[in-house]
């Protein structure tokens, strides 16, 4: 196997998987079984993220990264009011008050002085890129640096940033697209982006998207890609925070499929394509956080009463393949698929 510049045994990263998926038994759990877990600092308060840190510091010594999301800009809030009325009577039905919309920065300045504090071995970004400033100061405090892509262009501004590694999310990927502006879809595949983006710029790339299977994995290490970076794998891994509302939706195949929709989080994701995503994605503004917020209160209501319906059910386009079990389970398939691809260089 080729050299990567990854600290781990095998080129498999657990992503990032904000909103509850992502704990520390999670990510200590991906390390003990040779490959590089990621913890997620979205809608973390930072004390939530020091105290999180720690906690998978205390499950095992293996290296692990922690995903900081990019700062958006503040929102027009008259879509966001009108979607508000739209989805009124959803807040009626399940007898909580709609969020309040409002804008933030995910303490994203605060986050950033903590992972460089704590000198976490990586630090990857979603919907933006730091300064090339901010990413020195993490390079002076031992920490890589990934940024996620969607796009040439978002790639070279990781690589002007002297970023150490660019994740390059396909169409395929579940949750929240990375695209630094959420004007329309990223509806690009994994494997035309790999080859676009490969020819760009020369900052190793990690393949991430629809990814379920060693097999998978040998194929996205044979497109030029130093690593995979996979999140519905893990969703029903014992370990993970997935409610159990969730879980069902996925494992009972509940729905037919996947869709892109802003109706969650005002941000194009991939989900599976509930009532709520299907009744209310034409109408979604583009406001995030403001949307986020704003619907948040049901998500959470719903996933309570057990109601797969209303909350967002991020997953990606493999996701009939998501396995439940321990993860060094599932990472012991991924591996022994892996070998026996044939992973280039081997």
């Amino acid at each position: 196997m080729a050299t990567m510049p990854l600290p781990s045994e095998l080129p498999i990263i657990q992503a990032p998987m904000a909103g509850g998926p992502s704990t520390p038994e999670l990510t200590a759990a991906v390390g003990r079984a040779g490959g590089f877990g990621f913890l997620a600092a979205g809608y973390l308060t930072p004390d939530q993220l020091v105290a999180t840190i720690a906690e998978t510091r205390a499950l095992g010594d293996a290296p692990f990264g922690v995903n900081i999301f990019f700062p958006s800009t503040p929102s027009d809030v008259a879509p966001v009011r009108r979607y508000a009325e739209l989805i009124q009577p959803e807040s009626d039905r399940l007898g909580v008050a709609l969020g309040d919309p409002h804008w933030d920065d995910d303490d994203f300045g605060d986050k950033l002085e903590i992972v460089a504090s704590e000198q976490v071995s990586m630090v990857s970004f979603t919907f933006g890129c730091p300064d090339p400033a901010a990413v020195d100061r993490l390079h002076r405090a031992g920490c890589r640096v990934a940024v996620t892509v969607t796009s040439v262009a978002e790639a070279r501004i990781a690589e002007q940033a002297d970023a150490d590694l660019v994740v390059v999310q396909g169409t395929e990927a579940g949750g929240h697209q990375s695209s630094f502006v959420d004007l329309a879809p990223n509806l690009r595949p994994l494997s035309t982006l790999l080859g676009e983006i490969g020819g760009s710029t020369t900052v190793p790339l990690v393949g991430s998207g629809g990814i379920m299977s060693g097999t998978h994995i040998a194929e996205v290490l044979g497109m030029g890609a130093v690593g995979v970076q996979l999140g519905t794998a893990f969703l029903c891994a014992d370990e993970a925070g997935t409610s159990a509302t969730y879980r069902r939706a996925l494992l009972d195949r509940t729905y037919d499929d996947t869709m892109l929709t802003r109706a969650f989080s005002g941000r194009y994701a991939r989900g599976l394509a509930n009532r709520f995503a299907v009744t209310y994605s034409d109408a979604a503004p583009e406001a995030y956080p403001e949307v986020h917020f704003l619907t948040r209160p049901l998500r959470s209501a719903a996933t309570r009463a057990g109601d797969p319906g209303t909350p967002n059910l991020w997953a990606g386009q493999g996701w009939r393949s998501a396995a439940t079990g321990p993860v060094a389970a599932i990472m012991g398939r991924l591996a022994s698929e892996l070998e026996a691809g044939g992973t280039p260089g081997r």
